[in-house]
């Protein structure tokens, strides 16, 4: 299998540039993930989407076993941590805090795998790094490169000489940034805080410093440093954490120990907007991605999984994105069409993707011109011409999208008879709350090599499609 030279676009050098991992053996990746306090939103699903696919790419180039995808769960936040005091008084704030985000955390991951993203190699929680998050601050305090005032522990960007790389920001312009009031406590604005202190009325941990709660920087370069060591190769996110969470990302990790860079290589995907709007729950088009997936939030339809992926992935990652229904239906008439022309194909006879959709992906993930060669294996495929049907259908797979999901049996197609008839019955046994029988049957299927996702129909009743594992 010829694998090609990947390429990639670094924020940091804003230069598009070959992708050289560190070590070939164990290529590395850290994308900032959700902050579980609510369900996410549909601007939430594209870094899952986009950094999915450069996870499948690495995969393919440098083997599934080779490469380490971290990708993070926030659990530290302000607002999760006064509703697990209010709500679990009595239970240790870690416990109470899983309590608070459990059926948010299972969302997200339900929502991911409908998607069709593949489950990141680690999937830490802040809550389980904080003594690792003390360890980075204590580092900064022992090397000066961070102060204690009025009870918190802040960074010093002045004491790093090239505070800004990432951004593009001169120091004498930078705010705090989000999340981070300007206090008079500050020897510059822009010093962040590392860790504040708690009140007696606030959740917390003991600390060197006192009890209190870390910032919200400090987590993603104490959980990266954990289990992708002190430089990595790629590090990923929304363009809206470019400044000020990647800054100081980079600063605090850089200064604790006193290496060259934090990651390599800087991806990030563009922002979203809704039907041409700007997304807010003021305006009305707040959506989440189980709203897409259950409801009529759009189009006053549900929209199967496979379909927001592609509709995410029709626009480049790194340009804006306008999410409206015109878009869903363009993806849902593609995609129906690339699964008619893969229909009663066996995945066996082709046993990798198509090398001109890899070699498209392998350049900076571009997916447009991915899909133009997917058009043209799917006319190949139409005409039966060679292995083309086969072909195709392993590329969808790669790409993570369903073979099936979109067709009937007016397409020719039938479902194999034992999955409908277990499928009805855990269908049966869920409605009947049954779980354990539920449990059981998905169970059996995956033990043969096939996924079950669940989603509602248009008048909300409860559905279940399959795939063969990739």
């Amino acid at each position: 299998m010829t694998t090609p030279q990947i390429t990639l676009y670094n924020t940091l050098t804003r230069t598009k540039q070959a992708f050289t991992p560190l070590d070939a053996n164990n290529v590395r990746m850290y994308v900032c993930g959700p902050t579980v306090y609510d369900f996410a939103h549909i601007g939430n699903a594209r870094p899952v989407i986009v950094f999915d696919v450069l996870f499948r790419v690495l995969r393919y180039t440098y083997g599934a076993d080779h490469v380490t995808y971290v990708r993070n769960i926030t659990d530290v936040d302000d607002k999760i941590n006064a509703r697990a005091l209010r709500d679990f008084p009595d239970l240790p704030l870690n416990e109470a805090i899983r309590r608070v985000t459990e059926k948010t955390e299972t969302q997200f991951m339900s929502d991911a795998a409908a998607l069709g993203a593949l489950e990141p190699t680690i999937q830490p929680r802040a809550t389980d790094n904080i003594n690792e998050m003390q360890t980075l601050i204590s580092s900064l305090l022992s090397n000066s490169h961070a102060y204690q005032a009025a009870g918190e522990v802040l960074f010093d960007v002045k004491s790093m000489d090239d505070y800004g790389q990432l951004s593009g920001r001169n120091l004498e312009d930078n705010l705090a940034g989000a999340r981070i009031a300007v206090d008079v406590h500050k020897k510059n604005p822009a010093d962040f805080v590392l860790w504040k202190q708690s009140s007696d009325h606030e959740p917390g941990w003991d600390s060197p410093w006192g009890r209190g709660r870390p910032g919200w920087h400090i987590e993603c370069s104490a959980m990266s440093e954990r289990y992708l060591g002190q430089t990595f190769d790629i590090h990923g996110g929304g363009l809206d954490l470019i400044f000020p969470h990647h800054e100081n990302e980079i600063a605090q990790s850089r200064c604790a120990h006193g290496t060259h860079a934090m990651a390599n290589v800087w991806m990030h995907n563009g922002f979203l907007q809704v039907e041409g709007q700007k997304m807010s729950k003021s305006l009305g088009n707040f959506v989440t991605i189980n709203d897409l997936l259950e409801t009529g939030a759009m189009g006053g339809r549900a929209w199967i999984g496979d379909v927001l992926r592609l509709a995410m992935l029709m626009t480049h990652y790194r340009e804006p994105i306008d999410f409206s229904v015109n878009r869903l239906e363009e993806a849902e008439s593609k995609l129906r069409d690339w699964q008619r022309a893969a229909r009663g194909a066996d995945v066996a006879e082709c046993d990798a993707p198509d090398a001109s959709v890899v070699t498209e992906l392998a350049d900076d993930l571009n997916f447009h011109r991915a899909s133009v060669a997917l058009d043209f294996i799917a006319k190949k495929a139409n005409r039966e011409e060679g292995n083309a049907k086969h072909c195709l259908a392993a590329t969808l797979r790669f790409l993570g999208f369903s073979l099936t999901s979109l067709l009937t049996s007016n397409d020719g197609w039938e479902e194999p008879a034992h999955i409908a008839t277990a499928i009805a019955d855990r269908l049966a046994a869920l409605n009947a709350k049954d779980f354990a029988k539920a449990d059981s049957i998905r169970n059996d299927l995956s033990e043969q090599g096939i996924a079950l996702m669940d989603y509602k129909d248009e008048n909300g009743d409860r559905q279940t499609k399959w795939e063969m594992k990739a």
